[in-house]
């Protein structure tokens, strides 16, 4: 679960109070004039970038941030305006007959438990030991009595969800597993030992521009990357980016998703959350989207380099107001000695119109942030775009194998992508046409031709029934990392093994052609592709090796179009 708008000296009821004075002391936007930028009224024909905002005069002094508060914070919204004291008698988390609503295994069964790690709001982390293997792992476990209400219960479903949808990428934590018992959720995910990024800005003080702009890269690379698969992350912060060890080169791990959304484009929210020094002009003002996380990232690129954020007071009232009302200091140590482009950048990630605010993957093309300075010569695809390229690199066999993994896939597990078909299938028909497709892509940034839409169209309908159903929209999309679970690739193999000879032979795969209503001509071409051995079957071992294989494999007659994308699907796996 996440942390909401929480600040020094936080009292639950003076939160409205606080967003309220700030709100009030707003200025109204002339009636004709629709933008307003920090109390500047600008005009939408002016050139753009925006102007950039006001410097102070007097520099503030340099502070040390106050860590965060760990009392509980309540997420607010509407029900914080309700009538009448909330009654704490009965949780909605023991009420309900399941939290994740499915039965899980016994966690002790499978770890073992060790020292505590962190306490949070709704549970506490523990370090614990899979029995299996040895391995180490970190263990929120959730108490089910603090889930007081349903949106707090659904909340829980949702990370796990989230979680589900964003593994494999390098910088967004793995989760293991979740389990359920009487009295809690448990989440088992990857142990990172190198402490918060929060920490090791308040030890340095500052980061040289050098290692700012590499931490920009991935910040701002795991904001795109949700963005591009419809996931808003809502509490961007420091504190939620661990490092795996305490190396100085540390990889960066972005955590905590309890308060992120699905989004689809142009839809706005409403309830205010994240923490106060980074979140967004427009969250306090209740209409935002995914730019706020722009934002965020903003604030933290301002720590990261002078070791104070750009919007403080001695409250939360105050910090509030200076995020919608105060200007960005460049004078004060180091800001005279830091680059033009960095502090361009920050600039521009801190407008306050969203609408003019960079976006993650133009933050990604700025000059600082680049390696060596040079921005790519194309737009990056997003991940569905990336995922479908890849899925269209692979033989029918392999096909039809993520078919089957798909379907034995648990809610939790494509929860996400089940977001993102509905977000393309626009009719609701539960089949995605060509011109749903060309629309669902260009509303990610995708910028393709016509013929290489129709193409990539071609490589997910696998059944060639000239639309794209749901099943076969979620074997296109799976991420690859759910392919080298050996469970799911063991499943696989037996639907395929009819007979359970430890085999797939040349009968059995044109019987898993018929059952999916493919054609099954080719059946010695694909048997040739993957069996090394030239006996005429494929054993599991070379089942294994073919749903691993990271390059494109022939076949299914469509090997013009594998070659054409080859480059871009190993382009794409950046992304993914």
């Amino acid at each position: 679960m996440g942390n909401t708008c929480v600040g020094p000296g936080i009292v639950k009821n003076n939160f409205i109070q606080s967003v309220s004075a700030a709100m009030w002391r707003t200025p109204a936007p002339e009636s004709n004039d629709p933008s307003v930028n920090g109390g500047s009224v600008k005009n939408e024909a002016q050139v753009e970038p925006e102007s950039p905002m006001p410097v102070q005069s007097t520099p503030p002094e340099q502070v040390t941030m106050p860590k965060p508060d760990p009392e509980p914070k309540l997420k607010q919204d509407e029900k914080a305006n309700a009538k009448g004291p909330m009654k704490r008698n009965t949780s909605a988390g023991l009420r309900t007959d399941s939290v994740l609503q499915r039965k899980t295994g016994n966690l002790k069964e499978f770890f073992s438990m060790g020292k505590k790690l962190g306490q949070g709001q709704f549970g506490t982390t523990f370090l614990c030991v899979e029995k299996a293997t040895g391995t180490q792992y970190a263990c929120k476990s959730i108490a089910k009595r603090k889930l007081l209400t349903d949106e707090d219960v659904e909340d829980v479903r949702r990370e796990i969800q989230i979680m589900h949808h964003l593994a494999g990428h390098p910088n967004v934590i793995s989760i293991k597993g979740a389990y359920e018992d009487a009295v809690a959720v448990h989440v088992v995910m990857e142990l990172c030992a190198g402490g918060e990024l929060f920490d090791r800005i308040i030890q340095r003080g500052h980061y040289s521009e050098r290692k700012a702009a590499e931490l920009t890269r991935t910040i701002v690379g795991v904001v795109e990357a949700c963005h591009s698969l419809g996931v808003m992350h809502r509490d961007l912060k420091p504190e939620n980016f661990l490092l795996v060890d305490q190396k100085e080169d540390s990889l960066l791990k972005t955590i905590d998703f309890g308060l992120s959304m699905f989004f689809k484009p142009g839809e706005k929210f409403h309830d205010v959350v994240g923490s106060p020094y980074y979140v967004a002009p427009e969250v306090l003002r209740k209409q935002y989207g995914p730019e706020a996380d722009v934002w965020s990232a903003g604030v933290i690129v301002y720590i990261l380099l002078s070791g104070v954020p750009p919007f403080w007071a001695e409250s939360e009232q105050g910090i509030f107001e200076q995020v919608l009302h105060g200007d960005l200091d460049f004078t004060s140590d180091p800001w005279p000695s830091i680059s033009d482009d960095a502090k361009d950048l920050v600039r521009r990630m801190l407008i306050r119109d969203p609408k003019r605010r960079l976006t993650a993957h133009e933050v990604l093309c700025h000059p600082w942030v680049q390696v060596d300075g040079v921005a790519p010569d194309k737009p990056l695809d997003s991940a569905v775009l990336s995922r479908l390229k890849q899925f269209s690199a692979m033989n029918r066999l392999k096909k039809m194998a993520l078919r089957v993994i798909a379907e034995s896939m648990s809610e939790d597990e494509i929860a996400g992508l089940k977001e993102l078909f509905k977000m393309i299938d626009t009719d609701n028909s539960g089949q995605i046409t060509f011109e749903e497709l060309k629309a669902g892509l260009n509303r990610v940034g995708a910028n393709l031709k016509e013929s290489e839409i129709y193409d990539l169209m071609q490589a997910a309908d696998v059944d060639n029934s000239g639309t794209i159903d749901y099943g076969e929209f979620i074997a296109a999309t799976l991420h690859l990392n759910k392919i080298e679970k050996q469970d799911h690739l063991f499943a696989a193999f037996q639907y395929f093994d009819k007979d359970g000879s430890g085999y797939i032979t040349h009968d059995e795969l044109q019987q898993a052609c018929l059952e999916f209503g493919l054609d099954d001509t080719r059946l010695e071409e694909m048997i040739q592709e993957v069996d090394q051995d030239n006996d005429g079957r494929i054993d599991y071992n070379e089942f294994v090796t073919m749903m691993q294989k990271g390059h494109p494999i022939g076949g299914g007659g469509k090997r013009g179009l594998e070659n054409s994308f080859s480059l871009n699907f190993r382009e794409a796996l950046k992304l993914t």
